[in-house]
């Protein structure tokens, strides 16, 4: 009787190591499947990827010439009369304010890196996720009456969006990470004094251990806003003559 129990025993032990071997190939067979499903579709991905950058590029300096031969023609016109001066001035004007136009002069550049490792008190923290700071610099550079604004080269206008999304933010529908690099064209010495003010955007920054670098710059360049916004709900107001 004994016998057949230590019998019993050593079935039920072996089935339940067969049930532990067969669970761990299991395992290890969908583990080696899922390392080589997405290592064929990163592949893939950057093809694609590679691809849809060389056509954007190539849209681009479409854009780029067509733009060119826009002010051509429209030069070409002021040069007739005055009417056509006054009205290519007010419409560039108008660009300028729209964020239409790239850009170029004195002002000021913020750099923005994330703390180091050693300092941080967790599992790590960027700018990324603190991006209220950038708002607040945004707000702040407007204050001192910043002409431009760009963030890591994205043009800053009344439609920019500035979206967290993962380890990234959105800005202009671009993805982008840290550092972050905010430039504005204005008052080179206003602006600085805005953000270096005693107790400041940047004292906080740095209070909470980001690298920060702020210097006077004169020779900025802000690219254009190269987003289309279509106009659907609003309509000018026509102005009575009476």
């Amino acid at each position: 009787m004994k016998e057949f129990k230590n019998y019993i025993a050593l079935i039920l032990v072996s089935i339940f190591l067969g049930l532990i071997l067969s669970i761990h190939f299991k395992t290890i067979n969908k583990t080696v499947g899922v390392g080589i499903i997405p290592a064929q579709r990163a592949q893939q991905l950057a093809t694609e990827l590679q691809k849809v950058q060389s056509d954007k590029e190539a849209l681009q300096n479409r854009v780029r010439e067509l733009e060119d031969r826009i002010e051509q023609y429209e030069k070409s016109e002021v040069d007739k009369n005055v009417f056509a001066e006054n009205l290519y001035k007010d419409v560039m004007k108008y660009r300028m304010l729209a964020g239409y136009v790239d850009l170029e002069g004195e002002g000021i550049v913020l750099e923005i890196n994330d703390p180091p490792v050693d300092l941080q008190f967790d599992e790590g923290y960027t700018i990324v996720e603190e991006h209220d700071l950038i708002l607040e610099i945004i707000s702040i550079l407007n204050a001192a009456d910043a002409e431009a604004i760009s963030i890591n080269d994205q043009r800053y206008t009344a439609y920019t969006e500035i979206v967290r999304a993962g380890d990234h933010i959105v800005i202009n529908g671009v993805s982008t990470s840290s550092p972050i690099v905010i430039k504005a064209i204005g008052d080179p010495s206003l602006l600085e004094s805005a953000l270096s003010i005693k107790h400041g955007i940047v004292w906080k920054l740095r209070n909470y251990d980001y690298i920060v670098h702020l210097s006077q710059d004169k020779n900025i360049s802000i690219p254009r806003y190269r987003r289309v916004k279509e106009f659907i709900y609003a309509n000018p107001v026509e102005e009575s003559l009476n």
